[in-house]
């Protein structure tokens, strides 16, 4: 009960904030409710990102790499812990760009174009793998693929529409996504995919290399882009984030076992 109250911090943070907004007494009922508001909020929202911690020494859980061809690692775990945040668990989350040789992403620009379209990337409407056998517990496929943020107004615009999507459920954070259950309390998340490109259905089984969806541009992101993650349940609200490991090849063609680090360019072994 308590913790269907928390999960709905972002509305008591939202009235707060609307409240200081549209008061117009100065130090009256109306501000004090707000910030009352805001405190109560923020002390939910605290509470949910501190019994999201995982415990330490975990042991990593092994899956496959759920893309194929060159990729980018950003924001992961092979660089600091937690990559992301433990809200939504996403402790050990990474986020995947995709970087073929022959197909160079379009660079970041400081002022214009303030944004492109999401086709412009290699990674949009790249195939989207399952790392293992499982089923698929959750998806939803109905945001839209936006513009990418990729100059520093389209930037600062994210971040502030970044905080209004943490106001709300998951699904505005993740875009379109699936979840699929692979076993032994072990679940793996993916978010950004391209709106209409599910291949799977709640209840489907699926083995490890079927493809799932395609990467999209759809939630809280900035260009196109998988964002990853493995979690103890199949809701992000409440799950903790679990350690992961894969094989990978990176560019000078030597093989590794674990999670690249941030910024480095790696294949799946299985991939030409």
């Amino acid at each position: 009960m308590l913790t269907s109250l928390w999960k709905r911090h972002g509305l008591f943070l939202a009235a707060g904030a609307l409240c200081v907004l549209v008061n117009g007494q100065g130090l009256g009922p109306l501000w004090f409710t707000g910030a009352a508001l805001l405190v109560l909020g923020g002390l939910m929202r605290w509470g949910m990102w501190r019994n999201q911690r995982p415990p330490r020494g975990q042991s990593p859980v092994r899956v496959e790499v759920p893309v194929h061809g060159r990729w980018r690692a950003l924001n992961g775990p092979g660089t600091k812990v937690p990559s992301h945040t433990h809200s939504h668990a996403q402790t050990y989350a990474i986020d995947l760009t995709r970087h073929p040789v022959e197909e160079p992403a379009p660079s970041f620009r400081w002022l214009w174009p303030l944004g492109r379209r999401p086709h412009h990337y290699p990674a949009f409407g790249s195939p989207v793998l399952a790392p293992g056998d499982g089923m698929v517990v959750a998806t939803a496929d109905r945001q839209r693929d936006h513009f990418c943020r990729t100059s520093l107004p389209g930037f600062l615009y994210l971040y502030l529409e970044g905080f209004v999507r943490s106001l709300g459920r998951p699904r505005h954070l993740w875009g379109n996504y699936v979840i699929l259950e692979l076993g032994k309390g072990v679940y793996a998340g993916f978010a950004h995919l391209k709106r209409g490109s599910l291949r799977v259905a709640v209840g489907d089984r699926v083995t490890a290399g079927q493809q799932l969806a395609d990467c999209g541009n759809s939630g809280n992101s900035s260009e196109p882009h998988l964002h990853f993650q493995l979690m103890s349940g199949p809701d992000s609200e409440t799950a903790r984030g679990l350690p992961f490991t894969w094989r990978y090849r990176d560019d000078g063609g030597t093989e590794h076992e674990g999670v690249p680090e941030d910024n480095v360019c790696f294949t799946s072994p299985g991939s030409r």
